[in-house]
């Protein structure tokens, strides 16, 4: 069976999202040492670095992207009902979810708003396509 675009692209949006945590968790090991960073994790410790509180928040904002987008794909897989549209959906969505996490730890505050609404219009699309309006 051949992957379709809108699962190859919930599969590299899950993997990246999966991913974002890493230069966080160097960084609570960099401020707080190994053994603090590794026990159980405080959660109203914030980073002393501005960057690392922001890519946790884009973390977080990835996680609640996804939980939306991927169901919408796989539930567009499932149907066969996808198309040239929903495929750039996927492809977009997995390129803005990227560019929103980077713009986000960056602090490029304008940026940031447009990368989530490219998002979003991505997922609007797949669940017009469900719905039979695209």
């Amino acid at each position: 069976m051949k992957i379709t675009p809108e699962l190859y692209y919930t599969a590299l949006t899950s993997a990246f999202t999966g991913i974002i945590w890493v230069p966080i968790i160097l960084n609570r090991l960099v401020e707080m040492g190994p053994w603090k960073a590794l026990t159980n994790p405080q959660p109203d410790v914030r980073p002393h670095a501005d960057w690392a509180y922001r890519a946790a928040s884009a973390h977080r904002n990835a996680i609640e992207n996804l939980i939306v987008f991927a169901p919408l794909a796989i539930i567009v897989h499932v149907l066969e009902s996808g198309s040239p549209l929903t495929a750039r959906a996927a492809l977009i969505f997995f390129v803005a979810r990227i560019a929103h996490a980077l713009i986000y730890t960056f602090g490029i505050p304008l940026l940031r708003t447009i990368a989530f609404v490219i998002g979003f219009a991505c997922q609007m699309i797949l669940f017009g396509r469900i719905v039979g309006v695209m």
